[in-house]
């Protein structure tokens, strides 16, 4: 058996984070197994479907490296074949045609609500003649379910599941318009698409009892089901805007690498020992459903940002140049040309080793590429004192007789701060906010390296004569 898995999302919203977890597991399971993974939009709701949802769907996926390995399906496109299914079913005796008026399901969900029971279709239609129909009444289609025994479903995260058929009443399966339900349309897409394994969120867990029976009802073989638990918000409560991004696509406005969120939502609801840093090579060599647990995990988003870290200092310094110069385009006051993105890369080493996310990287990385003279923030104006700037007029001509490389000017500054009987930071500190603007950078011989110096002295000079 090749192993087929799917993520079904609907376009009603953003792609949440949940959502992301859940393609996530379908598409390692689905590599880890040598299988395929694809992707169905589930777009039958037309009027709170849209098209931006897609299109933000599509992105997010692409961003987070879990593209499918075929074209996305659209639900709305097959409506005709299951029509065709709930037609096919009917004709087996399987489904029937119910002429229930809108009234007469007021009466049953009334009389149920006083009775103290749950409201569930009695059936009516279920063995009538349809020659009993009123004249000129739409009819819906109803599956005809099993009313004795059980629904048993053999999970593979929750274990075994059971509900009493009785609990379960006749489902709609085709609206009077010839539409489909939701049910009834996701079972027929799977068995068509050949989808062996159904892996998604644990609230759709009710509905598994509801979809088995249409498969039985088909004589279709029955995927896999695997129910994953929910993630909640630290609080405990449901994940909402509230405690914080939501749609995956915020996550990588807020500086997040797409590696480091895959990375933690894998650790979220699955383990493999005290692994913590895991790529994606790894994950889909270690991904199987026997380490997804049952409890609901809670977003931690300082983890999150930790990891974030570390996937930073990783990262190629090209891609982090790149993704600068993406978040300070249109920035005032900052020349994003040739030179700057030469400095940035220069120095990228020593600015990741202090950045959390993309958003910190970048702003750490704006001084390169603002032009003489430069703002400064107030520690560093306060640094600038009189003799700072006389003492920072003596060391520009003993750093223009030096070659700028990084080793060069190191040792160029320790003596000129033993000749000065100085310590090494007496002179580092308002050199660093002549460069910078601030008092705060990667290590000042690597900064002056990456300036180079040409725009070294000229910024040196400038602080000099401010």
């Amino acid at each position: 058996m090749t192993v087929r898995t799917r993520f079904a999302p609907s376009p009603t919203g953003l792609l949440h984070i949940g959502g992301a977890r859940t393609a996530l597991f379908n598409y390692l399971f689905a590599r880890h197994h040598g299988g395929a993974y694809l992707l169905r939009i589930e777009d039958t709701d037309r009027e709170r479907s849209t098209q931006l949802a897609v299109d933000v769907i599509l992105q997010g996926l692409a961003w987070l490296g879990l593209s499918p390995d075929e074209k996305p399906v659209f639900q709305s496109t097959r409506a005709a074949r299951h029509a065709e299914v709930a037609e096919q079913m009917v004709a087996a005796g399987r489904a029937y045609r119910c002429y229930t008026s809108a009234e007469e399901l007021r009466e049953m969900r009334e009389r149920a609500a006083a009775e103290g029971r749950p409201p569930r279709y009695d059936g009516r239609w279920r063995d009538r003649d349809p020659a009993d129909a009123p004249a000129g009444a739409a009819p819906v289609i109803r599956l005809k379910a099993p009313q004795e025994g059980e629904t048993i479903v053999q999970d593979l995260v929750q274990g075994e599941v059971r509900v009493r058929n009785a609990e379960l009443d006749d489902m709609i399966i085709l609206r009077s318009d010839g539409t489909p339900t939701y049910l009834h349309a996701v079972v027929v897409d799977d068995h068509d698409m050949g989808i062996t394994h159904v892996i998604r969120g644990d609230d759709h867990l009710t509905n598994t009892f509801r979809q088995v029976q249409i498969y039985h009802a088909m004589g279709w073989e029955t995927p896999r089901f695997a129910h994953i638990p929910l993630i909640h918000g630290a609080d405990g409560a449901k994940l909402s805007k509230r405690h914080g991004a939501v749609s995956v696509l915020e996550f990588d406005a807020q500086g997040f690498l797409p590696e480091a969120l895959c990375n933690y939502l894998l650790r979220l609801g699955w383990g493999h020992g005290d692994a913590e840093i895991i790529s994606r090579d790894q994950a889909i060599a270690l991904f199987d459903l026997d380490g997804v647990g049952r409890a609901a995990s809670r977003m931690d988003y300082a983890k999150l940002t930790h990891l974030n870290g570390v996937w930073l200092r990783q990262a190629d310094d090209a891609r982090l140049t790149a993704e600068v110069l993406r978040r300070l385009a249109g920035t005032p006051g900052l020349v994003l040309d040739g030179a700057a993105e030469d400095r940035i890369l220069g120095l990228m080493p020593g600015l990741k080793e202090r950045a959390k996310t993309l958003v910190d990287l970048a702003a750490s990385a704006a001084f390169l590429a603002r032009t003489v003279p430069l703002p400064f923030e107030d520690k560093a104006r306060a640094v600038l004192t009189p003799d700072a700037r006389a003492l920072l007029a003596g060391l520009a001509g003993h750093l223009a007789a030096t070659d700028f490389t990084q080793s060069a000017v190191d040792a160029a500054l320790r003596a000129y701060a033993e000749t000065e009987g100085k310590k090494l930071g007496q002179v580092a500190q308002p050199l660093r906010a002549a460069l910078t603007g601030s008092t705060t950078s990667p290590g000042i011989d690597a900064t002056l390296a990456a300036l180079g110096r040409e725009e070294s002295l000229a910024r040196i000079a400038a602080a000099v004569a401010d």
